[in-house]
């Protein structure tokens, strides 16, 4: 019995080259071009010569890496990387930078399996797998080497000239494009996630041999703590993806803090910005002593933060994490993965609810003989699966989207679940603070909480976080920042709460955590900069006076500066 068999088609590498450029073009570029005929704002001319100069350097590029055995890889996986990104760029309107791609490493299994959709696997399968089958199907018809880079030359060099001279005839209307809108290049596939990629490999690879300088070991206790009567506790709560403007102490039309509303010796800031729009960046810039002008990872990276300066002082401090780790910010001091709580009914599949830490910090408290500082690092409204991170019990807002396929939602249905989330970070929040006063007869305990960033919710077509700061949209960049003090804390601290109400108003960011938490614990070193401590007008300062911010440590804010110049 004859078997026919159909042969595959030939193509010259060159040729392939030019269609697969074309196709990543047309079929993986859609947010980009969308974004550019916006940013060219009518200017034809100069939006023209851009796509056309990027289509001969991809070209270019491509045809380059054409030799045998090199050309099907590089094509397939040009193909593969420009669909995945592209979809989660048109889908949730993120930008696939290098501290996004910091993100993507430092997931966990259980966070990327929300991304991980019907959706995407139809994408992918139409828009990746087709093709890149038919590229290992045909056949390339290469010629010999020197006569290969010969002809790839007589395409490539003209390709590139006329790319320049596109771009050098319309300079001024491209440059002026890109220069006022940065995010654009970014959003060009396979070039923007590439190349992101190589950067962030690039800044591991600077600190593999990263030597971390110590920070406060001047650090003591001053004399408020040293009298104290009962171990001073100080809940430090990191949130997750909460924005400001979805908490009704804000002024949010629905009523989604409750229990904190009921709460008495709670302060609520209302304006406070972050350090970044992700938890890899915010984190350990909420927990490091350069402010948001001076950070950067590589700075974080090489010094001590807050709980390394408050180990110096003598005071424990202890990290629970029920999200992606600390960020390095907890490598020296205890630490607790929540989600290890694999018996508990709150956990599921990785995760766990926030109500995980509440039975533990009960436990703790109650056995708490000595001063110490304890952070609660919350999984807190993570997206995009926000239906997952609330019990039934706090589903108050429906219908709320039952899946992390966001676009499969209306933006009620979104927005009902995300508020949902917040509702019950109020519910822990104020656990938290319930449970502190619970155990008043032998501990003087408060509770600080700020989130690491916001949240968009379909806001102009952009979903979830991690923008680029500087084009990042109010919502990923606003947070919630919110105290309590018990009254034994109050007396034995001097904190004056109706002192701490009337600053509520003025403007906070996350340059105030550091100071903020060493001036709750009367942690006296160099480094305390009393002009960023946000309780500091209302509270004794070292010399017993209430003297407020004017009289900060100046050698704090020097030693900062020198240790930001240093590195």
């Amino acid at each position: 019995m004859a078997v026919f068999r159909i042969r595959p088609p030939e193509i010259g590498s060159v040729a392939l080259s030019a269609l697969v450029t074309l196709y990543l073009l047309l079929a993986a570029n859609r947010a980009f071009w969308s974004h550019a005929v916006v940013y060219f704002d009518g200017a034809w001319p100069g939006l023209l010569a851009l796509g056309v100069a990027l289509w001969l350097t991809t070209f270019s590029v491509l045809t380059a890496l054409s030799m045998k055995y090199v050309a099907k890889p590089v094509l397939i996986f040009s193909i593969l990387v420009s669909v995945s990104a592209s979809y989660f760029v048109d889908t949730f309107g993120v930008i696939i930078d290098k501290d996004m791609i910091g993100n993507v490493t430092a997931t966990t299994g259980a966070e990327a399996g929300h991304l991980l959709t019907g959706s995407l696997a139809l994408h992918l399968a139409l828009y990746a797998l087709v093709p890149a089958l038919l590229i290992a199907w045909i056949k390339i018809t290469h010629r010999r080497f020197f006569a290969k880079a010969g002809v790839n030359f007589l395409f490539i060099g003209p390709s590139l000239i006329l790319s320049g001279l596109l771009i050098y005839g319309n300079f001024a209307t491209i440059a002026y494009a890109l220069r006022e809108h940065r995010d654009l290049m970014p959003r060009f596939n396979p070039a923007g996630p590439i190349t992101s990629a190589v950067r962030y490999g690039l800044s591991t690879y600077r600190e593999r041999n990263l030597v971390v300088q110590p920070l406060g070991t001047d650090a003591h206790v001053g004399q408020r703590l040293a009298r104290a009567g009962k171990p001073v506790v100080v809940v430090v709560v990191a949130g997750e993806t909460a924005r400001a403007m979805n908490f009704s102490l804000n002024g949010y039309k629905r009523d989604t803090n409750p229990e904190l509303g009921a709460l008495g010796g709670t302060i609520n800031y209302r304006n406070v910005t972050s350090c970044g729009t992700a938890t890899a960046v915010s984190l350990p810039c909420m927990f490091s002593v350069y402010t948001h002008k001076q950070y950067s990872d590589w700075k974080a990276r090489s010094t001590e933060n807050l709980v390394n300066v408050l180990t110096h002082a003598g005071v424990p401090v202890t990290w629970w994490d029920n999200n992606t780790g600390s960020k390095g910010i907890a490598d020296l001091i205890s630490f607790a993965r929540m989600t290890h709580s694999k018996e508990s009914p709150l956990c599921n599949n990785g995760e766990c609810l926030d109500e995980i830490f509440l039975d533990e910090l009960d436990r703790k408290l109650g056995a708490t003989t000595k001063n110490s500082v304890i952070v609660l690092h919350q999984l807190g409204s993570h997206g995009p699966s926000y239906y997952l991170r609330y019990p039934e019990a706090y589903r108050r807002f429906r219908p709320d989207c039952r899946t992390a396929e966001l676009m499969n939602c209306t933006t009620d249905e979104i927005v009902n679940a995300y508020d949902n989330t917040i509702l019950y970070t109020d519910h822990i929040l104020a656990s938290v603070a319930r449970l502190i006063e619970k155990h008043h007869d032998h501990v003087s305990g408060a509770m600080i909480y700020m989130s690491d960033h916001g949240e968009s919710l379909g806001e102009n077509g952009i979903y979830l976080h991690g923008a680029p700061y500087a084009i990042a949209p109010k919502e990923q960049t606003q947070v919630p920042f919110i105290a309590w003090f018990s009254k034994v804390y109050q007396e034995e601290m001097g904190v004056d709460i109706a002192c701490l109400a009337k600053d509520a108003n003025l403007p906070k960011s996350h340059d105030n955590l550091f100071h903020t938490v060493l001036g709750m614990m009367d942690v006296q070193t160099g480094v305390y900069d009393r002009s960023l401590d946000a309780f500091a007008a209302c509270t004794p300062s070292p010399d017993g006076e209430r003297n407020g911010a004017p009289g900060y440590h100046a050698a704090g804010e020097a030693k900062a500066a020198t240790l930001a110049n240093a590195l």
